[in-house]
């Protein structure tokens, strides 16, 4: 998570966004206790990860402040993408597109209508071809610096 932070955002953020985003992102545990976070591992190494929700927030990990393990209602919420990282080596190698066709369809079995997320901009392309739409753009300054995101949605 560190390295696809560190690396994969320094084309669109500076320096300080960039330890901004330490703050703000990361791993909620919530997911893994939930049975809902996936890893991908190619020759032992872990290449990438990601999960979903059915609870209310939308990102952000354990250090994230304003997480609400609330449970969403499927028939009126969307089910949450959450904490989507692809290591810097192997990025563009159909690790994001597994991850996201995972997460989509357990939300699917739990009869969730549409999915959402919060992307980074090193995570926006990878979304929109994998048919998300934006339908916010957000500033998150909790970590002391805003950083930009787009909060994305797709029907399942």
């Amino acid at each position: 998570m560190d390295a696809a932070i560190s690396e994969l955002q320094k084309p669109f953020l500076d320096d300080r966004q960039i330890a901004s985003s330490r703050t703000i992102m990361g791993l909620d545990t919530q997911l893994i206790e939930d049975g809902t976070y996936f890893v991908v591992e190619l020759d032992g190494q872990l290449v990438g990860c990601g999960g979903w929700s059915r609870r209310a927030t939308l990102y952000g990990g354990d250090q994230s402040p304003g997480r609400s393990a609330v449970l969403l209602d499927p028939k009126i919420d969307a089910a949450r993408v959450r904490a989507m990282y692809t290591h810097p080596d192997h990025v563009r190698t159909g690790i994001g597109r597994l991850i996201l066709g995972l997460c989509e369809a357990a939300a699917r079995s739990e009869s969730f209508r549409t999915v959402e997320l919060m992307a980074t901009m090193a995570g926006e392309p990878l979304y929109r071809a994998c048919g998300f739409e934006a339908i916010e753009s957000v500033e998150d300054e909790r970590g002391g610096t805003a950083v930009p995101l787009l909060r994305m949605c797709k029907a399942l």
